[in-house]
């Protein structure tokens, strides 16, 4: 979370007054129609109680700040991405405990005000924190800036590993294991609806903001919904879908992020998959 908030600026909230439209299907779909997909797709795979309330929480968050560096390895618009990740992130505050209370508080007791504060100190305290060292402490940024993705990805690490390794029956049990499609299926619904929403004539927008929302839209701040639903959701094994998450939405968004950063579209696909015409259609370009 500080290492969002050191990449922001003020000048960044009067940018995305003048560009509305991505950041607010951005959070549209953060925040409305994951959240719907997140019950549908459990309901419809029939997931096991064990799993159900911490999937529901993950389809909740905000998006993860990896997608900003997916943006950037797409070619799309990276300054949309860190708006977009930041606005979903400060937003989560309000709306995450509320979603989740609103979603699944008759599965388990959800205690949204705690969860509130929690996020409160989790997020925004640090986002905040990190705004104002990039507004009035320049040189102290410069000195954090290429030492916080290492720890962001040490303490990641330690985020994943976690639940897996306390969960590693329950993950290779019955159940477990069929939670690996509905994960799937969720991240792979939700890179689509933040691509092809933005190409309704209505929002139409260039094919890098498209790409952009994508990225945002597929990949979670699952590390996130990991470390609050051990908090409270009564136990680590409502965390396994969030640690799962992590690993499906990374590998995922990086392998879409690439595909479209070596040049290739969307269309491309079928000739690409087909043996016959795949060498033909390379040798044209």
């Amino acid at each position: 979370m500080l290492s969002i908030g050191i990449k922001l600026s003020l000048d960044d909230f009067a940018l995305a007054v003048k560009r509305p439209l991505p950041l607010s299907v951005g959070l549209i779909v953060q925040y409305m129609l994951k959240p719907g997909l997140g019950v549908l797709i459990a309901k419809a795979f029939g997931m096991s109680p064990m799993f159900y309330a911490g999937f529901i929480l993950t389809s909740c968050v905000a998006g993860a700040q990896l997608s900003s560096y997916a943006s950037f390895l797409s070619k799309g618009d990276v300054a949309v991405s860190i708006l977009l990740t930041s606005f979903t992130t400060i937003a989560s505050v309000l709306l995450t405990p509320l979603l989740t209370g609103l979603l699944i508080g008759s599965v388990v007791p959800v205690d949204a005000v705690m969860m509130s504060k929690s996020i409160l100190q989790v997020v925004l305290v640090p986002v905040a924190l990190g705004l104002v060292l990039n507004t009035y402490a320049k040189p102290v940024v410069t000195i954090l800036r290429p030492v916080m993705p290492f720890v962001a990805m040490i303490c990641t690490s330690l985020c994943i590993g976690s639940p897996l390794a306390l969960n590693q029956s329950q993950i290779l049990s019955k159940d477990g294991l069929q939670l690996v499609l509905p994960v799937l299926a969720f991240h792979a619904v939700a890179f689509a609806i933040g691509y092809w929403i933005l190409k309704i004539p209505a929002f139409r927008q260039r094919e890098e903001v498209c790409r952009t929302v994508s990225l945002c839209s597929g990949m979670q701040s699952s590390t996130m919904a990991g470390l609050l639903a051990i908090q409270f959701l009564g136990g680590c094994s409502q965390a396994v879908p969030a640690a799962c998450s992590v690993i499906a939405m990374a590998i995922m968004g990086l392998s879409l992020a690439s595909f479209w950063g070596s040049g290739y579209r969307l269309r491309d696909l079928p000739s690409l998959l087909s043996p016959q015409t795949g060498p033909a259609v390379q040798e044209a370009q």
